[in-house]
């Protein structure tokens, strides 16, 4: 793949499509290539071109984002876009980049094409894969390495992140820090924390061993925590 990401959006709301469009149309990276009113349509366009990314609504007529993202064999990368908060859980079960929560800004919806950019540009170039991020701690900014973390634990506009080497506390929501965490290498474990997939030890019922920390796993994620693990 070239710079250029290739997608289509796919939304019932006429509003929700000019104003997506707009937002593809202002970033340079991304190229549109076909605009959908339902995930009918969608299936019909992909059988006739491949395309990187979709920008795909879940609440739909005939056939929901979730239901028709599940019923394709090899799909391409998918943001969802939608006014439901509670389809998340979904979400990181199958494996979208980002989750857009309506109304979407365009600041928002560019932190998520830049999340599919450096997605693109790990598989393609993996030796250019972001795999850090400069967080504020105490007033300066440090080098925060995606590898050292163990797990992140929120605390409304604060959150602990705990690394190999120390704990470090940042102002920011959980889920604000969520967004820039790579998808497919940590995963909500329970409303207050995040966890590095590749740091579990095992699983204890309802807690996870992380190093010599158990942290709790609720209900409502254990399924999909488990299924992540098992890959």
């Amino acid at each position: 793949m070239s710079n250029q990401i290739t997608c289509i959006i796919t939304d019932d709301e006429p509003y929700a499509r000019k104003g997506l469009k707009g937002y593809v149309d202002k970033t340079d990276f991304l190229t549109l290539n076909g605009i959908c009113e339902n995930a009918l349509a969608l299936g019909n366009l992909l059988k006739q071109q491949k395309v990187d990314l979709l920008f795909l609504d879940i609440q739909m007529p005939y056939l929901n984002g979730v239901d028709f993202l599940r019923s394709l064999d090899s799909p391409p990368k998918v943001i969802f876009t939608t006014a439901f908060e509670q389809y998340a859980v979904q979400g990181f079960e199958l494996d979208v980049l980002d989750y857009l929560v309506k109304p979407i800004s365009y600041e928002r919806f560019l932190k998520s094409a830049n999340k599919s950019l450096d997605y693109f540009s790990s598989k393609n170039n993996p030796q250019h894969a972001v795999n850090s991020i400069f967080v504020k701690v105490d007033g300066r900014l440090e080098k925060l390495i995606f590898d050292d973390i163990f797990y992140v634990e929120g605390m409304e506009n604060y959150i602990s992140i705990y690394t190999n080497r120390k704990r470090m506390v940042i102002h920011s929501t959980l889920k604000a820090f969520i967004e820039k965490l790579p998808l497919n290498r940590f995963i909500q474990t329970h409303k207050s924390f995040v966890v590095a997939l590749d740091k579990i030890k095992a699983v204890d019922g309802n807690m996870l061993l992380i190093g010599s920390n158990e942290i709790p796993l609720s209900r409502s994620m254990r399924e999909n925590v488990i299924r992540h693990i098992l890959k």
